[in-house]
């Protein structure tokens, strides 16, 4: 699994890492299936949602790690 960027998009993450979604519905994003959330990037979804990118990705890497156990 290749680290989660804030350039990485947020379809791509959902795809590999279900368990990811709610790092994202946390920061308000409810529509995890529309096409426009699922195409934009992390830093995207964070600029829409007034959040910090660096810590969601972190949380995103923390999640998908931890899961790979």
């Amino acid at each position: 699994m290749a680290t989660i960027t804030k350039d990485t998009i947020v379809g791509d993450i959902l795809d590999i890492a279900p368990e990811a979604a709610p790092a994202f519905l946390n920061i308000g994003m409810h529509c995890l299936g529309c096409p426009a959330s699922r195409n934009e990037t992390v830093e995207e979804a964070c600029m829409v949602h007034n959040t910090s990118v660096d810590d969601l990705v972190k949380e995103l890497n923390d999640i998908i790690a931890a899961n790979k156990k």
